[in-house]
């Protein structure tokens, strides 16, 4: 059996997917359930790399949105000596997780 495998391209970063595999990834504005295909910027499948637009021509990677994740509470504090300013600020970060479906070479 051979190990296939995509690289997508999502929220302005870059993974490298399986069929089965949930991973979180930034907000897609869609709701839970929704089913989506995604072009892969490479896909290996064995032996058999595909990497330019014309080979990736047909090829897919089905997503399904399963749920929603928050990511770590990033907590900061600004302070300038003397000046007395001082300044708490945090921030936690939304993700949808989703599970990929298929990778199809098309």
């Amino acid at each position: 059996m051979s190990l296939m495998y995509a690289v997508i391209k999502t929220g302005g970063k870059q993974e490298k997917v399986e069929a089965g595999q949930v991973l979180n990834v930034e907000k897609l504005g869609k709701a839970v359930g929704d089913e989506l295909t995604l072009v892969p910027l490479l896909l290996v499948d064995g032996d058999t790399v595909l990497a330019t637009p014309s080979q990736l021509e047909g090829a897919t990677v089905t997503i399904k949105v399963v749920g929603e994740a928050k990511g770590p509470k990033i907590d900061g504090f600004t302070y300038k000596n003397k000046s007395n300013q001082r300044k708490r600020w945090g921030h936690r970060q939304h993700y949808d997780a989703i599970e990929i479906t298929g990778i199809s070479k098309g």
